[in-house]
């Protein structure tokens, strides 16, 4: 089986690379690849709930995080300094995921046959 990391950088809104990052995420977990989903920087702001898209003039595609158990995607990574930067705690993610160092997330990327960045 092969491994995917597939990492999440920038911010909900304002481009569409979140939503495509996260339609590879459930369109390769459904071919049966192993799916990890790494979330730094601005992107742990996708994982924040309360939030609002239609507002942005963008579809809601943050609502389907919810079902990532479903397409058996069960390790998901926040990057606990981007954490830290922008006044976040880990109460205030929306859906189950790690908080963990740029160690782990740097083993993690080290042990998957691909790495993909949105």
């Amino acid at each position: 089986m092969k491994s995917v990391a597939i990492v999440f950088r920038h911010a909900p809104f304002g481009a569409t690379s979140g939503r495509e990052g996260l339609d590879l995420a459930m369109l390769s977990a459904s071919f049966e690849q192993q799916v990890s989903l790494i979330f730094t920087d601005e992107a742990v702001l996708h994982l924040l709930g309360g939030q609002t898209p239609e507002q942005a003039g963008a579809k809601d595609y943050l609502s389907a995080l919810k079902a990532l158990p479903l397409y058996d995607i069960d390790t998901v990574l926040v990057c606990s300094d981007s954490m830290q930067q922008l006044g976040l705690k880990a109460s205030e993610l929306n859906i189950e995921a790690e908080v963990v160092s740029a160690d782990v997330i740097t083993k993690t990327l080290q042990a998957v046959d691909e790495v993909l960045v949105f």
